[in-house]
């Protein structure tokens, strides 16, 4: 029984292994000219102009939902007054970077492990190289660059949206005024809230893009292999990212004692 186990835990660190090392060249190599500057803004538009109305739709509605889940809670306390707060906190410290990294990883990284894995299987990346062009370059690390700078700008959309929302379901309540709920909701929220928590989309869009080139890059046999690797982009990069969330959260309160919950 322990023989099992201990191959598949060496399975999981040897994976691991890789695409650090993955990682790590990608890296090394956005350091490095040339920058294929050209494919990194075609990649930022698919990963983040494309994305924005699934991202802003799900902000809206998480807003909605968050609105009315917060107002069944203080009307119990005769709190009603703290929800603009309560829900403006809870959207920008971790609801909307953590759901916004998640929305992402399942349009964003299924697409890119099945891009580049059905190129990997039909020797589209062979033909690449036979070209005298970069593959590792051209198709991982400016992916990687536009996930890296999307996730942020995608994050913001998603808060204000799930902010807007929270008014359209409180003022339907309450009839709050818009001015009134903006200066309520952003009240008790500082620096140190919103700008490391926005930041740190910037390491899930990281993972997302890493994971998902890694496993197009490793895709074998045939399309099977590339609904594999699609899958398997959506959920590594999920609970990586879940993962990484507990230990950035736990890095932003070390770093800013001073931010809401800490």
């Amino acid at each position: 029984m322990l023989e099992p186990l201990g191959l598949f835990v060496a399975g999981i660190l040897a994976w691991m292994g890789d695409v650090s090392l993955f990682a790590a060249r990608a890296i090394r190599d956005a350091l490095r000219p040339p920058f294929e500057l050209r494919e990194v803004g075609r990649q930022l538009f698919d990963v983040g102009w494309r994305s924005l109305p699934l991202v802003a739709t799900s902000g809206f509605a998480v807003g909605i939902v968050l609105s009315m889940h917060t107002r069944a809670s203080l009307e119990r306390f005769g709190a009603e007054s703290l929800i603009p707060a309560g829900l403006g906190i809870a959207m920008i410290a971790e609801t909307g970077p953590l759901i916004t990294g998640l929305l992402v990883s399942g349009r964003v990284g299924a697409g890119i492990g099945a891009e580049i894995g059905a190129m990997k299987v039909t020797e589209q990346i062979d033909a690449i190289e036979a070209s005298a062009v970069d593959s590792f370059k051209y198709l991982a690390v400016t992916r990687i660059l536009a996930c890296v700078l999307a996730l942020p700008l995608l994050t913001v959309v998603m808060d204000f949206a799930g902010i807007f929302g929270g008014f359209v379901a409180e003022t339907l309540v309450s009839g709050m005024s818009l001015t009134l709920y903006v200066r309520q909701s952003f009240a008790y929220i500082a620096f140190s809230d919103f700008v490391p928590a926005t930041l740190k989309t910037a390491v899930f869009g990281f993972i997302i893009a890493v994971v998902s080139s890694y496993l197009g890059f490793t895709t074998s046999q045939g399309t099977e292999g590339v609904g594999r690797a699609s899958t398997r982009s959506v959920v590594f990069a999920s609970i990586l990212i879940i993962l990484a969330d507990v230990i950035l959260v736990r890095l932003i309160f070390f770093f800013y004692p001073q931010a809401v919950g800490a």
